[in-house]
């Protein structure tokens, strides 16, 4: 027998095969530990985030309600990207929904009225801007909603982010409503998101000291105080402080904009166009 000392121990040989297996289990084990997380149904109330039998299951869940909300794609003077209106019309539509604890949010309508193509007018004479007709526009309306009570939503909801279409948003309104007396289904123009935003956040400015002319009708420090809330990077700041020019596509004057006070103007929104949803749906025909 060898001396201890001059003994050689082997150390053990590697076993590929083993070490696919142990890698193979722990991958199994990983999967299956975070698989009820990673395959649960998405938490949102965007219809375009869901399947479909997650859309049927939450109307049957109760959520009768679907905003249909309406953006635009026009130009905001050299400051602010030509989404704007689609991006708060969503973000806003998104948490308006989750207050009323019924209702999910269709996608954006974003091609909407803006002027004359050729030749151009209005918001049209400026690159970038998308216009349809209204005939157009108020038949997509129309269809969309017609969609959603086939679906099986009772309430259909239009607000509008952008002022030139209010008036066309309420004719569709009415016309559903009139084709579908003998339904439950009912469609809602709800005015006050608009006047909330227009109307409404321009006078809680003028009480802080705003200005008209800086307050603006379009681009100017209501307008673009709102987008900074909701999605700063929609603002070109280095732009926003330039001083307004004639004829650049803006009404109003950015400079004083703030996110703080965009919010005040978004909380208002979202406040009044929930109270007049619910007062809305609970009227009687």
């Amino acid at each position: 027998m060898e001396n201890s000392e001059n003994q050689v121990i082997a150390k053990p040989r590697s076993n590929p095969f083993r070490k696919t297996c142990n890698a193979l289990f722990f991958s199994l084990v990983t999967l299956v530990t975070i698989s009820p997380t990673v395959w649960a149904a998405p938490n949102s109330v965007y219809l375009e985030d869901l399947t479909w039998t997650e859309v049927h299951d939450d109307i049957q869940a109760g959520k009768n309600t679907i905003i249909i909300p309406v953006g635009g794609t026009e130009q905001s003077g050299p400051h602010m990207a030509l989404g704007k209106h689609n991006v708060r019309a969503k973000v806003l539509a998104g948490k308006i929904a989750s207050i009323l604890g019924n209702a999910l949010v269709a996608p954006v309508i974003a091609y909407v009225p803006e002027g004359s193509i050729t030749p151009p007018s209005g918001h049209m004479r400026f690159v970038g801007t998308i216009s349809v007709s209204d005939d157009a526009f108020q038949s997509i309306l129309a269809s969309a909603a017609r969609s959603f009570k086939q679906n099986g939503f009772v309430n259909v909801i239009l607000i509008g982010d952008h002022g030139g279409y209010q008036t066309q948003l309420k004719a569709v309104a009415t016309r559903l409503n009139h084709d579908w007396a003998s339904s439950p289904a009912r469609a809602f123009y709800i005015a006050d998101y608009y006047k909330a935003a227009d109307s409404d956040f321009a006078q809680l400015l003028r009480s802080k000291g705003f200005t008209n002319e800086q307050i603006g009708v379009h681009a100017g420090t209501a307008d673009t105080s709102l987008t900074l809330a909701v999605d700063p990077s929609l603002v070109r700041l280095n732009q926003m402080q330039r001083s307004p020019e004639k004829n650049n596509g803006d009404n109003g004057d950015p400079r004083p904009s703030t996110a703080a006070l965009g919010q005040l103007g978004v909380d208002m929104i979202i406040s009044k166009t929930v109270a007049a949803i619910r007062t809305a749906v609970a009227a009687p025909r």
